[in-house]
């Protein structure tokens, strides 16, 4: 790990701190009359999805407690959570992050604030035993919910009632994810990812607009990376900020657009001028990633590049085209520097023109079985390959492509579309693809999305999904940035 005293610091100084509200559950009235015995179950709702922490007041009626009371507790950011059985999850995610609590209450009456922090709506609560001499009530239940998400900054958004809907759950869903820095979800895994912040940061600018907080995390990244220099995936920002061991070929040069992006956005040219050299070297870290023919080598090189939580798909054109997209914003941002593009412009035609040794005639196929994907063709459009326009993504739609399956990709699609000039079909996209989480009774957007397969997990089980996540909010980004009635 390679630390940047300096931007460790600047990063702290722009620490933001939270906005706490005390939320309590609908109908708590109904529920304080409840007598709970063995086997009750006691199901509360606030209302919409909060990230906070929670605390509890019991009583008890009947004789003096005789015995500890023992309850489980079950947090759940969708309602179905709550049907699902922890013991039964196998997956390859840690069962840790899966919000279930169990609790001893030696004293009663007691209040208890729980230790953990948490994102939820739903909170279950079953008496697993109590004593036959008294009966166990829920007296008082409220959670302090946090968010560095000023809704004195958020203008309204006009549109129609199902676009202005789409609107409020994407706000919600970023306001979620917005703590000390942008989480890429306040369930799991609460870290800093590169991937998540470019597309949180770029939601902010048209909501709430915490430059500082993006800031934040662009000196943080430059502050703690790889060695070699490389933008690490993710940070750990506890109990110190920390790189993961996590190397990603598409993170790394993600860092690039996210600070052209904040620059544009802020005019904040102090911030580009020392962060620019960390964001330029990144193009020269994955140079080994090419072989001689300018082209992207395969996973077995390449290594991981995300690019969409599809697990059968092929990474190769994809890459290419994430490096020909990343590369233009490099080379924007030395022009607005005054430093010499000419390298790098030679770099962009030579990969550009490698990107046609995938090019079958029809569309960008990808690895030694030729794979054709919606996320390769969309990267390439992206990137400015030679082929990438609205036709290729037009014959796409007749084809059994590898599928998208993330709002992540979602958004990089409809950014595609928008980028040859398919406004109306990237409506069309948005709404039907959100729209169908939106019908499903979505407080915020999630992690995943497969509309062929609603429930599906890339964990190997869906308790351990994210129901609120930072790279889901796409709609308040475009909805504001090309279809306000200003931009239409």
């Amino acid at each position: 790990m390679v630390q940047n005293e300096h931007f460790l610091n600047v990063a702290d100084s722009l620490k933001p701190s939270l906005i706490e509200k005390s939320v309590v559950p609908l109908d708590m009235e109904s529920h304080r009359q409840r007598m709970l015995s063995k086997g009750d179950t006691l199901r509360l709702d606030f209302g919409n999805h909060f990230v906070g922490k929670v605390t509890l007041k019991f009583g008890f009626t009947g004789s003096h407690p005789d015995a500890p009371a023992w309850i489980r507790l079950k947090f759940a950011e969708r309602e179905c959570e709550l049907l699902e059985n922890a013991e039964t999850y196998r997956g390859w995610i840690s069962m840790g992050w899966i919000q279930q609590e169990q609790l001893h209450i030696d004293v009663l009456p007691s209040e208890i604030t729980l230790p953990r922090r948490y994102a939820f709506r739903y909170l279950q609560l079953e008496v697993l035993d109590v004593s036959s001499k008294y009966q166990l009530k829920l007296e008082e239940a409220a959670c302090v919910a946090t968010t560095s998400a000023d809704d004195l900054q958020l203008r309204p958004y006009l549109g129609t009632p199902r676009q202005m809907q789409l609107d409020k759950i994407a706000c919600h869903t970023l306001r979620e994810c917005m703590q000390n820095v942008f989480e890429d979800g306040p369930k799991r895994d609460r870290r800093l990812w590169m991937g998540d912040l470019r597309m949180q940061a770029l939601a902010n600018y048209e909501t709430f607009r915490n430059y500082d907080l993006v800031k934040r995390c662009l000196y943080l990244f430059a502050g703690t990376m790889l060695d070699g220099g490389r933008i690490g995936a993710c940070l750990f920002t506890e109990p110190e900020i920390e790189v993961d061991d996590t190397v990603m070929f598409d993170y790394s040069l993600f860092y690039i657009p996210t600070l052209l992006d904040y620059y544009k956005a802020t005019g904040d040219m102090e911030t580009l001028k020392e962060l620019a050299p960390t964001a330029l070297h990144q193009i020269e870290v994955v140079q080994p990633y090419f072989g001689e023919d300018h082209l992207v080598k395969d996973s077995d090189v390449l290594g991981w590049c995300f690019v969409d939580w599809n697990l059968g798909l092929n990474k190769q054109a994809s890459a290419q085209g994430i490096y020909l997209y990343c590369l233009k914003a490099a080379i924007e941002m030395t022009q607005i520097l005054g430093i010499n593009t000419q390298t790098l412009k030679e770099d962009f035609a030579a990969k550009k023109a490698a990107a046609e040794l995938l090019w079958n005639g029809s569309f960008y196929v990808s690895g030694d079985n030729q794979q054709i994907s919606w996320a390769s063709q969309v990267w390439m459009v992206l990137g400015g390959a030679m082929h990438g326009n609205a036709e290729l993504l037009e014959r796409l739609e007749r084809t059994s492509a590898e599928a998208m399956v993330t709002p992540y990709m979602y958004h990089n699609y409809i950014d595609a579309l928008l980028t040859v000039g398919e406004k109306e079909k990237a409506l069309q996209v948005l709404d039907r693809y959100w729209g169908g989480m939106l019908d499903a009774g979505a407080d915020t957007f999630w992690e995943l999305y497969n509309p062929q397969n609603p429930n599906e997990s890339p964990y190997g089980g869906a308790i351990v999904n994210s129901y609120c996540h930072a790279w889901s909010c796409a709609p308040a980004y475009f909805l504001r940035r090309f279809f306000t009635s200003e931009a239409l």
